[in-house]
């Protein structure tokens, strides 16, 4: 089974940046895309981030370009969301989630196999 476990989330103000990990246990990590998505309170989850299985290529979503940026470092299994100039309407629950075997980006939340339990982030004005 494969488990996979945020952290870095939490409080801060606006214009403030955080990290996000995610770990992801088992050793087949580097074989798959993986992607943050976020849901805030009250609305449907929205895909943030990919980011291909070597690393080479990354996707973000338009209402995060410039500011948030996604990596990761197969030999630690991890996988980092840096998200910068933080405003309050980033507030939500913030999700990793790993994409089916061969794709290159998904976007798609239902085609995402495995899901973290999301760490909050909470941006004060």
């Amino acid at each position: 089974q494969v488990q996979l476990v945020e952290s870095g989330g939490g409080l801060v103000q606006a214009g403030g940046s955080l990290r996000l990990a995610c770990e992801v246990s088992g050793r087949t990590f580097s074989w798959y895309a993986m992607d943050w998505f976020r849901q805030a309170p009250g609305k449907e989850r929205e895909f943030v981030a990919a980011i291909s299985s070597s690393g080479r290529d990354t996707l973000h979503a338009d209402s995060v370009k410039g500011r948030f940026t996604i990596s990761r470092d197969n030999a630690k299994n991890t996988v980092y969301l840096q998200i910068n100039s933080l405003k309050p309407e980033d507030t939500a629950n913030y999700y990793c989630a790993r994409g089916p075997l061969g794709a290159t980006l998904p976007t798609q939340a239902a085609d995402m196999d495995y899901w973290g339990k999301g760490t909050l982030v909470t941006v004060s004005s």
